[in-house]
């Protein structure tokens, strides 16, 4: 593979300590799920703990299992799985789990009691994503039977916490109306005596836009990549760094005459003598498809191309002009800091720039600096 993915990891310990001063005194989450958005589970998880996060979390229960076993003993959670997840395992690890059912509560109670170890766990509650979680009409029933177990010393009850639907939209009503189901749960758990460790509901956006629902801990997981995950009032990036690069380097540079057709389809035709520059990657590499037709843009010395026709599985082709002083060799930026953005390639191909660093994250060679 002949693309590069390089992930600065001072970047994200630098995001982390800009997420902890916006989360003025709260604790900070460093969400490392999808192999750290792409970034790198391990490296992300330590990176992380360099900023200062005193917890991580994890979707996958085998990404927590993997953070205990390159070495990170600090506070982990997980949270994505059914009353057959490896409960065993997580108990054994000492990793805070997540639970919004009676079937995965008494999945993790059975688990907890063979290993004669209360693990540690967190109610989710469904305050209106409609996801994952406890929904508030269930919630009694959970967490009166969670007080049992918490009772007979099977398990503990940390925390609680909750996820919002529209925070990327700050001003949204559902943010509000979902910080009062949220504060409902929060009553219905006092009630019965359960004394909550951490409290948690904001993710990013909520982290830089709403201190008031910052509770004990907050969330972050693309702003600690350095991707804003809502505008910046002052017109910046909240002072956040992303951390990946993509490059690659042409593979051709040759003359064509006007009417030249470029790629699959002849899409593009050449409009006059100029120059293409061949692209030895293509969507087998993780460049979306859909970026081609001069959606999308590459930068070769500082300047910007659009891709010109198809992109293919394995190469693409851009129009140099015919006074380019670009050559074989060449680097060529799909996304950093003298070239386009996870950003301007989510609006080029119709997603989110989450999806693009998972994307090309996930076919990533390990050349991290």
């Amino acid at each position: 593979m002949s693309i590069t993915i390089r992930i600065d990891t001072d970047a994200i310990a630098a995001n982390v300590r800009t997420l902890r001063e916006h989360a003025d005194g709260a604790q900070v989450m460093g969400v490392v799920k999808a192999d750290g958005y792409g970034h790198g589970l391990i490296e992300s998880g330590r990176a992380a703990r360099a900023g200062g996060a005193t917890w991580l979390g994890t979707a996958q229960p085998a990404e927590a299992l993997a953070l205990r076993e390159a070495g990170d003993t600090g506070r982990i959670l997980t949270w994505l799985y059914g009353p057959d997840g490896p409960f065993p395992a997580l108990v054994a690890a000492d990793i805070d789990m997540s639970f919004g059912s009676l079937k995965v509560l008494e999945a993790i109670a059975s688990a907890a009691r063979a290993a004669g170890t209360a693990p540690r766990l967190h109610l989710f509650v469904d305050t209106g994503l409609g996801r994952e979680g406890c929904p508030l009409d269930l919630l009694p029933e959970l967490l009166d039977r969670a007080k049992e177990l918490q009772d007979e010393g099977v398990v503990r009850i940390v925390g609680m916490w909750s996820h919002l639907a529209w925070a990327d939209q700050p001003g949204h009503p559902t943010i509000n109306l979902q910080a009062t189901v949220f504060l409902v749960g929060l009553e219905m758990a006092d009630e019965r005596g359960i004394a909550l460790e951490v409290r948690h509901l904001a993710n990013s956006a909520a982290t830089l836009t709403r201190p008031d629902l910052h509770f004990d801990l907050v969330r972050p997981g693309i702003a600690m990549y350095g991707r804003p995950p809502v505008e910046d009032p002052d017109g910046g990036d909240w002072g956040l760094v992303p951390a990946m690069s993509v490059t690659t380097r042409l593979a051709l540079v040759k003359p064509v005459h006007a009417g030249q057709g470029v790629s699959y389809g002849h899409e593009y035709t050449t409009d006059r003598e100029t120059m293409l520059g061949l692209v030895p990657v293509g969507y087998a590499d993780g460049v979306f498809r859909a970026g081609g037709g001069g959606r999308a843009q590459v930068a070769i010395g500082g300047r910007r191309y659009p891709i010109a026709g198809r992109v293919c599985m394995d190469q693409f082709v851009v129009d140099l002009g015919a006074d380019t002083e670009a050559t074989e060799g060449d680097e060529v930026t799909l996304i950093g800091a003298d070239g386009p953005s996870a950003a301007d390639w989510a609006e080029a191909v119709g997603t989110i720039d989450y999806e693009i660093l998972c994307r090309f994250g996930g076919l990533r060679p390990k050349a991290d600096s």
